[in-house]
This record gives structure tokens, C-alpha cells and sequence, in this order.
């Protein structure tokens, strides 16, 4: 199942993403499926008759990333596969959907695309074992961890470098019915391959990874964790666009702009 966040101009709504002769639709629901029941209304949309998909989630509590959690990765950045999950936090204002500017901040000159599976957890959750943790997730999305590489490496921290705006980018949609064990993780900048790889050669699995961090973090309904990404990270700079696939999931694509200081 498919669920996206969408509009046509008005107050966000939900659907589910159907398939009909080729051609996308939005089942459109009431309510909101992280935080309620819900039910189809019985209107049909086309994706793309005046649609614009939004990100299918703005976590009401946090993001948390995971680093280095492809060996390819880490060491194309010159570090160690850690011991354990390396873990970071990125706010919820970095969220922006489908198609929304990529903003290059004033204080970077390095901007690095990352395509990353993305957890989506359905309910709350502490201190799960592997084994149960997969029954607290709602489903799958694809993420862009956009991070300013300079800052990262000079701040000593990752706040700033992967937490100003629109450095979250998710979308197109969540799938709830996904196994992880094997799927195609790639970007393209302007057309062009960057990264492909897969999530078997994870270091630490996705029922791993809730698990350990909901020993950190109670996780609530909403909350998104960013599962890492392979080698082939590279540089965006404005005019440029990057897409981001996970495959069974689809592509989640941006422009990437700098705004000067009069917009």
C-alpha cells in the first residue's frame, strides 16, 4: 500500500497512491493515517490533474540519521565502519517534499547529496527488541540526506551541517508493504548516476536500527529514521537536479537553488 501527502491547493490531505490502465490516482482518505483511522471518501484524484505531492510525513518529534552505515561510504569519506550505530538528529523544519527547492546555505560551499532509505514508525516505541521492532513501523519512504560537508567537517558536530531547511528531503510517498533486505538505493544528478548501491550491504539492518534507538529515543508516531547511504555521495550546486530512488518505493526529485539575500 501506498500512502501519499498531497494537495490541490488546499489543506493537505492523504490518499492512497492506486495504479488504474498505466495512470497514478489518489484514493483520498479522511483523517490522518499516522494518528487515526481512517476512511476512504470515496473521491478519486489523478496525480497530476493539479496535484502537488507533499512530503507524506512532517515528524512531530525528530529525525534521526545514522552515519557511515555502508562500508563503500565510509570509506570514501576516509573513516571506519563504526562499532556500533552512529547516530544524529536532524530537526523537522529540514522537511521538504517532492519537487521542493534544495536552499544552499550562506555558510557552505561544499553541499553533498545522500539517497538513503527511510523508516517511517507507526506507533510509539521504546526499547524494542529486533525481533518486535518491525511491528512498530507504519512503513518505507525515500529521503535525501542533504548535508554541507564543510561544516560537518569543521563543526565537530552535525547539527548545522545536516539540519538547515529543506536538507530533509522525503517522498514521493510511503510504502507499508516493503521488505528491506535487498532494494536498489541510487541518485542521479542532471541525469547522471551517482550511487547505486543496496540495502544488503547495510552494516546494521533497518529492525536493527529502531531497535537501537529506541534505546536512546522513545519514537513516536511520525518519527523518521534515515538508514544511510552508499558510496558515490557528490556535489549540488544551483540549477542542479538531484533524484533519489529506493527501489519499491519510487523517485523523490529536487531542484537545487541559492537564494541571495533579496528574495
Amino acid at each position: 500500500m501506498r500512502i501519499a501527502r498531497f494537495t490541490t491547493g488546499e489543506d493537505p490531505r492523504f490518499g492512497f497512491v492506486q495504479t488504474e490502465n498505466g495512470k497514478d490516482y489518489l484514493a483520498v482518505l479522511s483523517g490522518d493515517p499516522l494518528y487515526m483511522p481512517v476512511q476512504p471518501t470515496g473521491e478519486r484524484i489523478e496525480i497530476g490533474d493539479g496535484v502537488r505531492l507533499l512530503a507524506p510525513v512532517i515528524p512531530r518529534s525528530k529525525i534521526v540519521g545514522v552515519g557511515r552505515n555502508y562500508a563503500d561510504h565510509a570509506a570514501e569519506m576516509g573513516n571506519e565502519v563504526p562499532a556500533s550505530p552512529l547516530l544524529f538528529l536532524k530537526p523537522n523544519t529540514s522537511v521538504v517534499g517532492p519537487d521542493d527547492p534544495i536552499v544552499l546555505p550562506d555558510f557552505s560551499s561544499e553541499v553533498s547529496h545522500e539517497a538513503e532509505l527511510a523508516v517511517v514508525i507507526g506507533r510509539i516505541t521504546k526499547d524494542v527488541t529486533p525481533e518486535s521492532a518491525l511491528k512498530h513501523v507504519l512503513g518505507y519512504t525515500v529521503a535525501n540526506d542533504v548535508t554541507a560537508r564543510d561544516a560537518q567537517r569543521t563543526d565537530g558536530q552535525w547539527a548545522r551541517a545536516k539540519g538547515f531547511d529543506s536538507s530533509c528531503p522525503l517522498g514521493p510517498w510511503i510504502v507499508t508493504d516493503l521488505e528491506t533486505d535487498e532494494l536498489g538505493v541510487r541518485s542521479r544528478v542532471n541525469g547522471e548516476t551517482r550511487q547505486d548501491g543496496n540495502t544488503r550491504d547495510l552494516v546494521f539492518d533497518v529492525a536493527f536500527l529502531v531497535s537501537y534507538v529506541s534505546e536512546a529515543f522513545t519514537l513516536l508516531p511520525g518519527d523518521v529514521i534515515l538508514t544511510g547511504t552508499p558510496a558515490g555521495v557528490g556535489p549540488l550546486v544551483a540549477g542542479d537536479r538531484v533524484e533519489c530512488e529506493v527501489e519499491g518505493i519510487g523517485v523523490l526529485s529536487n531542484p537545487v537553488v541559492r537564494r541571495s539575500h533579496d528574495d
